[in-house]
């Protein structure tokens, strides 16, 4: 017996505590993230009440969150396991499950490359959906906001998409203070402000172009979105790359790793 116990600790230490290592970084980020998702849902109630994740009609920033942390924690918790117990089911479903996400990722950027004209369309229904749904939900306001802000934008293809909201359109069973106007965060910064104007986009849209131009943004988030992705490529692809990098190394150490355990396993039948 102490022959074989022996032997199963012959398995490449360097390896099996680089994976544990490694992957212990990715199972705590993948607790912050759960941890996140979990206190911002319980502010808003949710936890006490699950029937009203169905009631936000855009998207709940909180569940890229709980997808994000719940793949980290599932793939950090095979990856630890996995190598520290030298648990070949372990490290072949973390082998195999990041393969799967790999082949996703690269499939998913080869048919955003081909279906171009489709995803923009997709990501024009994807705002102004949100764009109704703008005061339903703080987290929600808070991304439109930083995304209006960050590209310096204002609707999907311009002011007019936030008609599609019931407290900002224009039409006269609106009594709304907002109505024909649009968010702060489409306003042009003064740089002699130091304090934001939340009021800043009240009834602009009642006005002509050359008020329009000059206190808030005209282009749409669409094409600032693809004129930002066109001047930054070579950092998206970078990072792309990167994480493509990194998940097919992981992939490579865990089989090393496997093999290592087959071949100790193996000796340890004929010793």
């Amino acid at each position: 017996m102490s022959g074989k116990h022996f032997n199963v600790h012959e398995v490449g230490c360097c390896i099996k505590y680089f994976i544990f290592g490694f992957n212990i970084i990715f199972w705590l980020l993948g607790v912050a993230f759960l941890s996140v998702a979990l206190w911002a849902w319980s502010e808003k109630g949710v936890l006490s009440n699950i029937s009203s994740i169905t009631d936000l009609g855009g998207f709940d920033p909180v569940w890229l969150f709980l997808v994000v942390g719940g793949v980290m924690f599932v793939l950090g918790f095979a990856g630890c396991i996995g190598a520290l117990r030298e648990n070949s089911f372990l490290l072949k479903f973390f082998s195999v499950f990041l393969g799967i996400i790999f082949f996703l990722e690269l499939t998913a950027g080869v048919l955003a490359f081909v279906f171009k004209d489709w995803i923009k369309d997709q990501l024009k229904f994807f705002i102004n959906n949100n764009i109704r749904a703008y005061r339903d939900d703080i987290d929600l306001q808070n991304l439109i906001d930083f995304t209006q802000d960050y590209w310096e934008c204002c609707g999907a293809f311009g002011p007019e998409d936030w008609n599609l909201n019931i407290y900002f359109n224009c039409t006269d069973t609106n009594l709304s203070r907002e109505k024909c106007g649009v968010p702060f965060s489409c306003c042009t910064k003064d740089p002699a402000e130091d304090v934001i104007n939340t009021q800043c986009g009240y009834d602009i849209r009642g006005k002509g172009d050359i008020e329009h131009k000059t206190f808030i943004h005209t282009k749409g988030c669409v094409p600032q979105f693809e004129k930002w992705l066109q001047e930054n490529l070579t950092v998206v692809a970078g990072i792309f790359i990167g994480i493509a990098l990194l998940q097919i190394f992981g992939i490579c150490l865990a089989q090393n790793l496997l093999s290592d355990i087959e071949a100790v396993r193996e000796s340890c039948l004929f010793t």
